[in-house]
């Protein structure tokens, strides 16, 4: 039995959650999510929490079963609290700056490199060299954030480049005399 799957949703008071065959959909003070699931995997409701089952255990339920609960308890999660991502720029004139939705960054190149927020999607800049990118969907501040990385991922022989706040960059050493 999968040890994710089986674990129970807590839903707090002011979250609502519908389930369609194939589709559940999350209401909560931040917003709405809706995610298409598969048809097979079936909720029960109980005082405040929401358990996924799973039809057999024929391989394909048993990895499906995990993956609904974790996307169900990520749309919760996300419409009550949100998340967020954070971003630390290192470099000498490397920088960031917010004019209204897009995220203008200095990186080095002969261009400012400019981004547009998706919808759904905040940026905050508390810093020149920090960027906090915030929502309610996790996979969107996820990828939004991948794709800043992307602009100028850390070197390893100085370090210098866009790093999520927590990521531990591999150095090498440079040449020798």
């Amino acid at each position: 039995m999968s040890r994710i799957g089986r674990k129970p949703i807590e839903i707090p008071e002011a979250v609502e959650v519908e389930v369609a065959p194939g589709q559940v959909t999350v209401k909560g003070p931040k917003g709405s999510l809706v995610q298409v699931i598969s048809p097979d995997m079936t909720f029960e409701r109980e005082d405040g929490t929401l358990t996924v089952a799973r039809p057999t255990d024929r391989g394909e339920h048993r990895a499906l079963h995990g993956l609904t609960r974790s996307l169900v308890a990520n749309m919760v999660e996300g419409v009550t609290d949100g998340f967020e991502k954070r971003l630390d720029i290192q470099g000498v004139g490397y920088r960031a700056a917010l004019s209204g939705k897009t995220l203008n960054l200095s990186l080095g190149f002969s261009h400012p490199v400019s981004i547009e927020a998706p919808e759904g999607i905040d940026f905050e800049v508390p810093q020149p060299t920090e960027i906090i990118v915030r929502g309610i969907d996790k996979q969107l501040v996820g990828q939004v954030a991948a794709d800043i990385r992307k602009r100028r991922p850390p070197e390893p022989y100085k370090g210098k480049g866009i790093r999520y706040r927590d990521e531990q960059v591999m150095r090498k050493v440079g040449k020798r005399a």
